[in-house]
């Protein structure tokens, strides 16, 4: 199993879920970052006086799937979500030693 952790900008989170439930994802996780990288901000005026904004917004997706599951949500993500300019995201992955479904007792990838 693996973890995926996916950045991405805002606008295309609606693009990330679609991939997930093409790929028949189990669930994901969905938190509203910042950060910066590569892209290093922006500057922008604001009443006559300029600033550097140097923490982006971007959102974070995260789940859990089974290690071929996990490598057609990676491919897709990059096929579908690159624009070919900086800020497009990042994938972490993480290999998973285990999953316990609280309410079940559940072990494993039946657990998700």
């Amino acid at each position: 199993m693996k973890k995926l952790e996916i950045v991405v900008r805002s606008e295309k989170l609606d693009d990330v879920k679609s991939i997930l439930d093409e790929c028949e994802s189990t669930g994901a996780m969905v938190s509203n970052i910042m950060g910066y990288g590569n892209q290093k901000g922006y500057k922008t005026t604001y009443r006559g006086s300029e600033y550097v904004v140097n923490l982006i917004p971007k959102v974070k997706i995260e789940t859990i799937a089974a290690d071929d599951v996990a490598d057609k949500i990676i491919f897709k993500v990059c096929e579908r979500i690159s624009t070919g300019k900086i800020g497009d995201g990042k994938i972490f992955v993480y290999d998973v030693a285990d999953v316990v479904r609280i309410r079940t007792g559940e072990r494993g990838e039946t657990a998700l």
